[in-house]
């Protein structure tokens, strides 16, 4: 007998869902995709124990933190998402690595954002040994390397590298006594199913920080036609996460703001952290408004020093 899995998310007591993710339980696929198929109606009560799970870890307090683009465009990957990369006809900005002033000016913004983490993104496959030499000595707490999606969906969104060289690179940043970092992106056609599969990937490499970005449909790339995620279906992803990852940060970005719109708050009662300020080509909301949304939700920024 095949299983509804819609109908068998109705009148389930989300709150054993968190008593689980506290024990360090992972969900099984059938509770995992019960979070994701379950009616909207069902969406405050699975916020209310995933904020159990949050607020165990992490209290009331929302890290905040800013990306700074240090080089952009000239890309060789096929990355469907991606304004930057070689498939792409968006006009964004083409430049090498900046140099070392505009990006320690970038870090003096960061920390006027409130921002708790500076995160400096270079596009490319790999740095020149020119910019190695150049970035060598500045040390560096955190290195992010998103899987982006699933195994199983992974060649329909790029060819020009694969899955494991992603998974790889990770492993070889925690190897090396780095903290990880690796996320996804949800709306680039991915089922249900494989949502769950990237939530149990992350889960297995034990990643430090999950950035859950949404699809931002960039014209000029090749998922240019993708519909957006709508913003409920956007806070049963972030929940599922909560539940599957309980103890890791969990970072609403990309497309934060143009997915969830008037329903941003609500992400911060599963997700822990947030970026502020502008993405690497598209724009994100004025800086007060999310300062405002967090103290209007009783909530506290994070001051820790920059990593």
């Amino acid at each position: 007998m095949s299983l509804d899995i819609k109908t068998a998310a109705q009148g389930l007591d989300w709150q054993e869902f968190a008593e689980k993710a506290l024990r360090r339980e992972c969900l099984s696929v059938e509770e995992a995709l019960s979070v994701l198929n379950a009616e909207h109606a069902e969406l405050l009560p699975m916020l209310q124990a995933a904020f159990t799970v949050r607020k165990h870890f992490f209290g009331v307090k929302v890290k905040l933190n800013m990306i700074f683009n240090a080089k952009s465009g000239l890309c060789p990957e096929n990355c469907g998402y991606c304004s930057q990369s070689t498939v792409s006809t968006a006009p964004v900005e083409k430049y090498s690595l900046l140099d070392k002033e505009t990006i320690l000016a970038g870090a003096r913004e960061a920390i006027n954002r409130k921002a708790g983490t500076y995160c400096i993104v270079a596009s490319g496959r790999g740095p020149t040994p020119r910019e190695l030499d150049q970035v060598a000595e500045a040390g560096v707490h955190r290195y992010n390397h998103n899987l982006n999606t699933s195994r199983g969906h992974y060649e329909n969104i790029t060819t020009t590298h694969s899955y494991e060289q992603r998974v790889d690179t990770v492993e070889k940043a925690k190897a090396a006594g780095i903290s990880p970092c690796s996320g996804v992106i949800v709306g680039m056609g991915e089922t249900d199913r494989e949502i769950v599969d990237m939530a149990y990937a992350l889960r297995e490499m034990d990643v430090d920080s999950i950035p859950v970005n949404f699809l931002i449909a960039i014209p000029g790339t090749p998922l240019q036609d993708l519909s957006r995620t709508s913003a409920l279906k956007a806070l049963k992803v972030l929940t599922l996460f909560r539940f599957i990852c309980p103890s890791k940060e969990i970072r609403v970005s990309g497309g934060r703001e143009s997915t969830l719109r008037s329903l941003q708050p609500l992400a911060l009662y599963a997700a822990n952290s947030i970026f502020v300020g502008d993405y690497l080509t598209t724009e994100g909301q004025d800086i007060s408004a999310d300062h405002a949304m967090i103290e209007d939700l009783g909530f506290e920024i994070e001051m820790n020093a920059l990593e």
